[in-house]
């Protein structure tokens, strides 16, 4: 439950981050402001995916261009990109986190804020990156 809610508040302030066009510590500042969350573990949660995201965001959209070649970055749902984005790092960049529990969060956020075809497009985009990226990577190890 704390990563969940953990993955709502990230989206929430990527997402702020993006309309408002702020940084990331006003991003947060702001959304501490003006929204009260009681579980600060969540909170702390969101605020590492935030964090991390950032810092790996060249990597994240790199991918996202690769798997969904035929819609430049900009054009994509605000909200979707942003599902991904947590998604991908938690791929890539959270080991604890099995991928999976990854894509399945991400449908749950893409059915809650998402469009109607927000969850097969999410569901889709990331099977892929896990079959072509991380499964390939596993293989090749062995």
């Amino acid at each position: 439950m704390i990563r969940r809610k953990g993955r709502e508040i990230a989206l929430q302030i990527l997402y702020q981050k993006e309309v408002a066009n702020t940084s990331l510590e006003e991003a947060i500042s702001m959304y501490k402001t003006y929204f009260n969350i009681e579980n600060k573990k969540a909170l702390e949660f969101g605020e590492e995916l935030v964090k991390g995201i950032t810092e790996k965001l060249e990597f994240i959209d790199n991918l996202i261009r690769k798997y969904v070649p035929n819609w430049p970055l900009e054009r994509l749902n605000l909200t979707d990109k942003n599902i991904l984005r947590i998604a991908i790092y938690e791929f890539f960049f959270k080991p604890e986190i099995p991928e999976v529990v990854s894509i399945n969060e991400a449908v749950e956020l893409a059915k809650l804020y998402g469009t109607d075809d927000s969850p097969a497009f999410i569901n889709g985009v990331l099977d892929s990156i896990y079959k072509k990226e991380l499964l390939k990577t596993e293989r090749e190890l062995k």
